[in-house]
């Protein structure tokens, strides 16, 4: 098998999962990789079955899980060629003053440290395919919300990224942290009339990688169009 392999954390729904769905479209193997093994596995179901899509249960604040994830890519299709580091947790209630220290560490681990990790295991297999890492930030991460500790994990992603592409200069890897602003996922309870949908940012993320490689799409970041206010 001679496809490309694109490897996505937090797989299991929202943006991962409408990412999974458009790469198998345009001919990519996946690898889906989340803690909800159940949700996985019928998502490689719907891709097309073991040939075209791999479930993989990681938990991303664990480097084991992280290890044992890029091990059984490999195993199982060969190569990785794309990897999406999407896999996030989104806390907001209380603001620095009043905030639960708990809803903190768990954002901090997940956001942060778990993206560094799964660019720590899998980034040997991506210089050998010259490939792709994507980072999924927020427009959290580009300008100042009060109080806002999730804000300041996506600061910290959007850091990354650009210190990742200068470590990576010269190999051919490319780097995109893609920022969306107020997204439709399940991270919020009740429906938003003015936010994108989840297909809207995974198809800014295959734009990015299906650019020739001389094309390094730095950032994309991107907010719902205004809505006009309805006329009483």
């Amino acid at each position: 098998m001679t496809d490309k392999v694109f490897l996505i954390t937090g797989a299991s729904s929202g943006i991962g999962a409408a990412t999974a769905r458009q790469a198998s479209r345009r001919g990519f193997r996946v690898v889906l990789a989340a803690r909800r093994k159940h949700k996985l596995d019928q998502l490689v179901e719907e891709l097309g079955g073991p040939e075209r899509a791999l479930a993989v249960q990681c938990d991303v604040t664990e480097w084991g899980d992280q290890q044992e994830m890029i091990g059984h890519t490999l195993d199982s299709f060969g190569q990785i060629d794309v990897i999406l580091a999407n896999a996030g947790v989104f806390r907001s209630v209380g603001g620095f003053v009043e905030g639960n220290p708990d809803h903190w560490k768990e954002m901090i681990l997940t956001n942060v440290y778990g993206a560094g990790l799964t660019l720590r295991a899998g980034l040997v297999a991506l210089k050998r395919s010259k490939g792709h890492i994507l980072l999924l930030g927020s427009a959290a991460g580009r300008r100042p919300i009060a109080g806002s500790m999730y804000g300041a994990t996506k600061w910290a992603v959007t850091g990354m990224g650009h210190n990742l592409r200068e470590e990576l200069r010269g190999t051919g890897i490319r780097v995109t942290i893609v920022e969306p602003g107020v997204t439709q996922t399940e991270l919020f309870s009740e429906r938003r009339s003015n936010a994108m949908e989840v297909e809207d940012v995974a198809g800014a993320i295959l734009f990015a990688v299906e650019q020739h490689p001389r094309v390094d799409m730095h950032e994309i970041l991107m907010y719902p169009t205004p809505q006009q206010e309805s006329e009483s």
